[in-house]
C-alpha cells in the first residue's frame, strides 16, 4: 500500500524521472519554479530534484497555489487506488465526494452521513489530504467544467451550472485559477477536426491504470444483464442510471487504452456523479500491478495471472439494486435470475426514453419494490420473505448500502436479515460495497476451480489457504472464476 507516499521525497523523484504511469493519481508534483503540477507521467523534462514538492490530492496542489500542467493534464489521471481499497473515515468521504454528496448536501451533509462532526471530517481529510471537503469538491468542479468545455458546445452558463458552481463568477475565477486559463480558452484549444458532437451526448474518454482485462469485466456485466436495464450492443455494455437529479444512459467501450463513454443525462448536474459511478462499477482506479504482484507470489494462481493480467472486479452503479440482485440470484441460474429480474423492471421499474432503442425502464427502487403483492414473485416462500424483509429495510432506511458503508457494519446487518448467508452477503460486499478482499469460498464455481488446481475445496479449508491472497481476495475471485468457461468470463462477440 502507497498510503502517504507523497512524504517519501526520494521514491517520488525516480518515479517523475522515469515518468512511471503507475503513480498516477497517487501523488502530485508540484513545480516551485513555474508554479504548475503534474503527473509523475508528466512528459515534459522533469525539473531538478530541488524544484519538486509533493502533495496527496490535485486539491492540495491548487490549494497551495498550484496550475494544473497543460501538457499532462494531471486532473484526468485516475483517481488514488486508495479510496477503493479502505474502508476507513477519509476513504469513505472522498467516495462521497466522489458521489456529489458536499455539492449536493455541504459538508454537514457528509459529516451526516459518515456518522462523524464536521471538524473531525475537516481534521482527517487535511491531515490525509492536505485539503478539506470543500477544496475537494471544488477540485471535482473544476475537473468537471473543463471536461464540458472540451466535449461539448454547451454556453458556459450551462456549463457552470452543470458543473455544480453558484455564480458565473467563480466558475469563470475558479477555471483560471486551476488552469491558468480562462473558459473560452480551454474551449479554443479543442483540436477544430474533432468529430461533431451527437446532440445531447457527451462522449468521454476514462482512464485506468494498466494493464486492464476487459474479458471478465465486461463478460460480467453482459452475461447477467437484465432486459431493459442493461444491453450489450456493438462492442458497448449500455445501461440507464438511476442519478440524484434524474436519470441517464450510459455505452462503456474497452479500448487499449482507455474506456469510451457515451452518456445521456435528463439534467448535467449528474455528469460528475455519473463518471464516478462508473468509474466504480469498472473498478477503473485499481492498482493491477499491486494486486497481481501479491497475487503471482502464489505458485498456483501465478500462471493465471500471467496468462492476463489486470483483471478487474465487476461492480455496480447502484448498491440497493445490486443487493436486491443477489437475492434473486440465490440458488438459481444467471439465466433464471435474469429472468426474475426481467419481470420486476417490466412490472415496476421506472419507463425511460432510449435515443437508441433498446433500454426501456430503470431498476426498480426499494420504495417500488416493497409496495408489491409478495405472492405476485415467482419463488420459494423462503426467498420471497428473504426479498420483501430486504427491499423494505432499503427502503424505509433501516438498512443503507451505499459508498460510505462501513463493510463491516453492513456485513453485520445483512446476515441479521433471514435468508442471508456468507455467499450473498460476500457477494453485496465484492461487487456492491467494494470491500476489495471479500471472498466466496462457498460459491460453486470457485469450489470447482479448487479443485481443479489443487487448492483446499471445503470453505474452511479453502478461506485458510487464501489468507495469502489478503487485501486481494476479491481479485482472486476473478481469476479462479476464469478458469470455467461460464460466458461472464469472456468478452462478448
Amino acid at each position: 500500500m502507497r498510503n502517504g507516499m507523497h512524504t517519501d521525497m526520494e521514491r517520488c523523484v525516480r518515479a517523475v524521472q522515469s515518468k512511471d504511469a503507475r503513480f498516477d493519481g497517487w501523488f502530485f508534483t508540484a513545480v516551485l519554479t513555474t508554479r504548475i503540477y503534474c503527473r509523475p507521467s508528466c512528459p515534459v523534462v522533469p525539473p531538478k530534484p530541488e524544484n519538486m514538492t509533493f502533495y496527496p490530492s490535485a486539491a492540495a496542489c491548487q490549494q497551495a497555489g498550484f496550475r494544473a500542467c497543460k501538457r499532462c493534464r494531471p486532473d484526468t489521471s485516475p483517481g488514488s487506488p486508495e479510496w477503493n481499497q479502505r474502508a476507513d473515515l477519509v476513504a469513505r468521504a472522498m467516495r462521497l465526494i466522489g458521489d456529489g454528496v458536499v455539492d449536493r448536501e455541504g459538508v454537514p451533509g457528509l459529516a451526516g452521513r459518515l456518522g462523524y462532526s464536521i471538524r473531525q471530517v475537516e481534521r482527517q481529510l487535511l491531515a490525509e489530504l492536505g485539503a478539506g471537503p470543500l477544496a475537494l469538491a471544488r477540485a471535482q468542479r473544476a475537473q468537471t467544467a473543463r471536461l464540458l468545455i472540451e466535449t461539448t458546445t454547451l454556453p458556459m452558463a450551462e456549463i457552470a451550472f452543470a458543473a455544480g458552481f453558484s455564480s458565473i463568477r467563480t466558475f469563470n475565477d475558479t477555471v483560471r485559477e486551476v488552469f491558468a486559463l480562462a473558459p473560452s480558452e480551454l474551449r479554443d484549444r479543442v483540436p477544430k477536426k474533432r468529430p461533431p458532437a451527437t446532440p445531447g451526448v457527451l462522449s468521454l474518454r476514462l482512464p485506468f491504470r494498466a494493464p486492464l482485462n476487459p474479458d471478465n469485466l465486461f463478460g460480467h456485466l453482459a452475461a447477467t444483464a437484465v432486459p431493459g436495464v442493461e444491453e450489450w450492443r456493438d462492442g458497448a455494455y449500455r445501461r440507464t442510471l438511476r442519478l440524484p437529479y434524474g436519470h441517464g444512459i450510459v455505452g462503456l467501450t474497452p479500448h487499449v487504452d482507455h474506456i469510451a463513454c457515451r452518456l445521456t443525462l435528463s439534467d448535467l448536474r449528474d455528469l460528475p456523479v455519473a463518471i464516478s459511478r462508473c468509474r466504480r462499477m469498472l473498478d477503473l482506479d485499481a492498482d493491477p500491478v499491486a494486486v497481481d504482484d501479491q497475487l503471482r507470489t502464489d505458485p498456483v494462481l501465478a500462471p493465471l495471472v500471467a496468462k492476463a493480467p489486470g483483471r478487474r472486479v465487476p461492480r455496480t452503479v447502484d448498491e440497493a439494486e445490486f443487493a436486491v440482485r443477489a437475492v434473486l440470484g440465490q440458488q438459481v441460474s444467471t439465466a433464471a435470475a435474469r429472468t426474475h429480474a426481467a419481470r420486476l423492471v417490466t412490472a415496476h421499474g421506472e419507463p425511460v426514453e432510449d435515443p437508441e432503442g433498446g433500454l426501456t425502464h430503470l431498476f426498480p427502487s426499494p420504495q417500488a419494490l416493497a409496495a408489491l403483492d409478495p405472492s405476485s414473485l415467482a419463488m420459494p416462500s423462503t426467498r420471497r420473505t428473504t426479498f420483501t424483509t430486504l427491499v423494505r429495510q432499503l427502503a424505509d432506511g433501516s438498512l443503507h448500502l451505499g459508498v460510505e458503508s462501513d463493510w463491516a457494519e453492513a456485513r453485520a446487518r445483512l446476515l441479521a436479515l433471514p435468508g442471508f448467508g456468507p455467499w450473498t452477503v460476500d457477494v453485496i460486499g465484492m461487487r456492491a460495497l467494494g470491500d476489495p478482499d471479500a471472498f466466496l469460498p462457498t460459491d460453486l464455481g470457485i469450489r470447482r476451480a479448487a479443485q481443479e488446481l489443487g487448492l483446499p475445496s471445503t470453505p474452511a479449508a479453502l478461506t485458510a489457504r487464501a489468507a495469502a491472497w489478503r487485501p486481494w481476495r476479491a481479485y482472486a475471485v476473478q481469476y479462479l472464476w476464469a478458469t470455467d468457461s461460464h460466458p461472464i468470463n469472456f468478452l462478448p462477440v
